[in-house]
Parts: C-alpha cells; structure tokens; sequence
C-alpha cells in the first residue's frame, strides 16, 4: 500500500530539517520497548559528536552487523524519550513489503556529518 504524498512544501522548508550521515558505533538490546528495537551511539563526527538512538529494525538487523554501519538521520528535531531511553536523533527508514524497517545508509563510505542535499 502507498501512502498519499505529503502536502507541498518550500525548499526552505525542507532545509530546515537537518539529516546527517553518522557510523554506528554501539548497539543493544531494547527490551523495555514496547515494540522490539535497538539502542544505537551514533558518531556524527566532530561538529556534532555521539547521539543516542532506537529503532525498531530487528527484523532486518543483528546487533554484530550494526556497528560500523552508515546511517541517515535527523539530527535536528528534540530529543524524545522513549521508555528508560532519550533519543537524540530520528534514524531514517523506509519499510520493506511487510512494513518492516530498512535503514536508509550511503552508497560508499563518506566521512561523519555529511549532510543530505
């Protein structure tokens, strides 16, 4: 099933969300989530350091195959708690065919920070 796309937005919109590329650096268990997740430390490089977040990607991920992966996410929202954990950073997805979490991650290996243009 796809969704109806969002209502239009400006470009300055859009830059206003702040997505940045950052390697994996510890992951673990989440038991205390409602929904089985991860606990992630994202490296986001020297202007924005270590960030904490979950994600509900259990289905496709182990916790060995975690660490130094590449990620998106959006570095810019509030942190939200989330049970015991703060998350500091939304990490992106997009589902499979099952509605299943897929990571979003660059191509090639680019240096932490990068932001999405």
């Amino acid at each position: 099933m796809t969704d109806s796309i969002a209502e239009t937005i400006s470009f300055d919109d859009f830059l206003k969300v702040d997505i940045r590329v950052g390697r994996i650096i510890e992951a673990e268990p989440f038991p205390e989530a409602r929904k089985p997740a991860f606990k992630m430390k994202i490296d986001f490089g020297d202007g924005i350091g270590i960030k904490k977040s979950s994600a509900q990607i259990t289905k496709h991920y182990r916790l060995d195959e975690l660490v130094g992966r590449q990620v998106l996410a959006v570095v810019n929202f509030p942190p939200r708690q989330i049970g015991p954990v703060m998350s500091e950073v939304l990490t992106l997805g997009v589902p499979d065919e099952d509605g299943e979490v897929v990571l979003l991650q660059p191509g090639h290996d680019v240096p932490p920070g990068g932001r999405l243009f």
